[in-house]
């Protein structure tokens, strides 16, 4: 009996249906049986109870695993993540599908208008260089150049630091609320520079102000767009920010013309009512994908200070930002240093900026095929070297230009594809904070190098006295 119940193949699946047969064998046994028979049916009995147990066992440990998969694959599909997996090159592979919006119309509207946001704001910021202009020979002229360029060291400073906070605000309630007060924020900026007679107005309306209305429309704008596009995330974001090189463009030009025409404030006003439709428009067409709204961003955020990818990025960053925004507000005065006409400084501005329209776009779609951290070192030692090449070299009209289309072109890579560099190495859920945050750690040495090289400018204007 003993050899059958432990046969390979013969296994008791039910031992509430067995132990009444061993029962009943084991009584027979007692009666017409031997003690070895006996023996062997208590051992039948015990191998029958031990094998039951372990079927038990089993079978709760299989049931428990089943559970704990099915959770895993709830939690996935409810927050899904769309951290990339990063392969040797330096690029990524998305986790997700090829795109993580799941409306397209949505998406390239909000394209459009970030495009319009930037247009308005860091468009008219890189402009500087025409109210600087302005400036030392209207309202400001008994001040020298650089105590007025504290205006516009200010305005970047306070536009970069804001990134942190209003990156974690955005990842908790998304961008409408932070861009309908970015808009009044910044027309209200510019309608009391209209008005401002003493340098003090001008510091808290074109300084400070704006320097906060321009954080609360750019940092939502790009977080927006980086939420709806994962492999063409920097194409998306160049397309976006390409807004900002175009508004260099339009406002140095458009600004010297209204202000010979109808005077600085109506110039500035007429400015600002633009803008303020423009932004207003944005406003309505920015949206994030559905993805973000599953988990709001908890102030764990601040964890990515202890990654190295990402304050490898920052560093960098901040190399970068010790000299990447100086070009665009002297690059005017340095002009007329050099006999150059008013007009044609203007100009020589005007295409800095034309060339980073180009240096948003064309880069960024390269970056989505070869890489974006592979395409960001060198464009951003190529700006870095033009500055120092030209410095020693464009003393003439002719190499100037040359310069400043170059020097938009590079700078303009490096605007552009930083932005998906942090959304390729972060959650989705914490895009806002992650993008803010590295903008607010490079606000300081921005504001270091402008500080400097205001009193550079003070000392030397010209080559000549390099």
């Amino acid at each position: 009996m003993y050899q059958i119940l432990t046969a390979p193949g013969f296994y008791w699946h039910n031992d509430i249906t067995a132990l009444p047969v061993l029962g009943f064998l084991l009584y027979q046994s007692g009666v017409n049986g031997s003690g070895a028979s006996r023996a062997e049916l208590w051992t039948s009995l015990i191998y029958l109870a031990v094998m039951s147990d372990i079927e038990k066992q089993v079978t709760q440990l299989g049931d428990e695993l089943t559970s704990e998969s099915q959770r895993i694959r709830d939690s996935t599909a409810t927050y899904p993540s769309s951290a990339p997996v990063e392969s040797i090159d330096g690029h990524t592979e998305e986790s997700s599908s090829s795109e993580i919006t799941h409306d397209s119309t949505k998406a390239y509207l909000t394209i459009f208008g970030a495009f319009l946001a930037l247009f308005c704001t860091f468009g008219q910021m890189n402009a500087f260089g025409t109210f600087q202009a302005w400036y030392t020979t209207h309202q400001l002229n008994t001040l020298d150049a650089s105590t007025i360029s504290w205006i516009g060291s200010l305005q970047l400073w306070v536009f970069f630091f804001s990134g942190g906070p209003i990156g974690y605000i955005f990842d908790k309630y998304g961008p409408r609320m932070l861009m309908t007060v970015g808009t009044i924020c910044y027309v209200l900026s510019i309608m009391m520079t209209s008005i401002s007679t003493q340098y003090y107005q001008y510091i808290l309306s074109q300084g400070v102000l704006f320097g906060l209305g321009v954080g609360l429309l750019f940092y939502p704008s790009l977080s927006s767009v980086s939420t709806h596009f994962a492999t063409y995330r920097a194409t998306a974001t160049g397309l976006a920010v390409a807004g900002s090189g175009l508004g260099g463009v339009v406002f140095p030009i458009m600004l010297q013309n209204l202000f010979e025409r109808v005077g600085f404030g109506w110039a500035t006003r007429i400015s600002g009512l633009l803008c303020g439709v423009l932004c207003g428009i944005a406003v309505l067409t920015v949206t994030t994908s559905t993805s973000t709204k599953k988990a709001p961003a908890q102030l764990a955020g601040l964890k990515c200070l202890k990654e190295p990818r990402y304050m490898l990025l920052a560093a960098g960053g901040s190399l970068v930002a010790l000299g990447c925004f100086v070009p665009y507000f002297y690059v005017v005065d340095y002009a007329q240093s050099l006999g150059i006409t008013s007009h044609m400084a203007f100009v020589v501005l005007a295409l800095m900026n034309a060339g980073g329209v180009f240096g948003r776009v064309a880069p960024a779609i390269l970056s989505d095929s070869i890489g974006r951290f592979n395409l960001l070192a060198p464009t951003s030692f190529l700006a870095g070297l033009l500055i120092l090449i030209s410095w020693m070299f464009a003393r003439t009209l002719s190499t100037l230009i040359v310069f400043s289309i170059l020097y938009g072109f590079f700078s303009g890579a490096f605007i552009s594809v930083i932005t998906p560099c942090v959304a390729q190495i972060s959650d989705i859920r914490e895009i806002g904070m992650r993008i803010g945050l590295m903008y607010s750690i490079i606000s300081f040495p921005a504001l270091i190098e402008l500080l400097s090289s205001r009193d550079r400018a003070t000392a030397s204007c010209t080559p000549d006295k390099v």
